[in-house]
This record gives structure tokens, sequence and C-alpha cells, in this order.
């Protein structure tokens, strides 16, 4: 039983070291990146201040709105939905800016592969 890694394998390795040094991939990680901090940092602010305020803002939290719900249900509500918000911004960004870019590197991968 070998112990090698075959020849093919280490090729493939150096080719995605190769890929992640170039200008287009930090151009995608940037792109990337544009979209991901902002957004977690805004939603882990906004997580926070509903726990915070179901912790320490009981009153205010228990106020009724209309019938039994109150402003409580509302913002854990509204947590649902800014998740699926963001999923679907997510979608709409990575459709118009990281697929292109993502693509035209694959592009330029697999071409270099050919050769």
């Amino acid at each position: 039983m070998s112990t090698e890694t075959p020849a093919s394998a280490d090729t493939g390795e150096n080719r995605y070291v190769a890929v992640a040094r170039t200008p287009e991939f930090d151009a995608l990680r940037r792109t990337l990146r544009r979209f991901v901090f902002p957004v977690s940092a805004a939603f882990l602010v906004w997580y926070a201040l509903y726990v915070l305020l179901s912790a320490y803002a009981r009153d205010f939290m228990s106020t009724k709105v209309v019938g039994h719900i109150n402003i409580a249900l509302i913002f854990g509500l509204l947590q649902f939905v800014s998740t699926f918000l963001i999923a679907w911004l997510y979608a709409r960004y990575a459709d118009r800016r990281i697929d292109p870019l993502a693509d035209d590197l694959r592009a330029k991968i697999e071409g270099a592969g050919d050769e």
C-alpha cells in the first residue's frame, strides 16, 4: 500500500494555491465580505436588541398592541422576517455581484487546466 499522494492531486492543490493568490480571487473575496460582514453585524445587533429588551425592558415588551399580541411577539416574528429578507437580499447580491466574478474565475481556472 502506497502512502504517496498522486501527482494529479498535488497539481490540483497547487492550482488552488495559485488561484487564491490572484487579484481576481481577492476581488471575489472582497465582494463577498462587502455584503456578509455588515449584514451579519447588523443582524447580530438586531438580535441582541431583541434579547436585551426581552430581559431588561419587560414592561415595554409586554405592551399590548392588538388583543393579546404584544411588542415582544412582534419583535420575535420580525426576527424570522429579517432572516428571510437577508437570505433574499444575499441571493440578489450574489446573482449580480458574486456569481459573475466566480464564473469568470472558474472559466479562467478551467481554461488554464486544459493547457
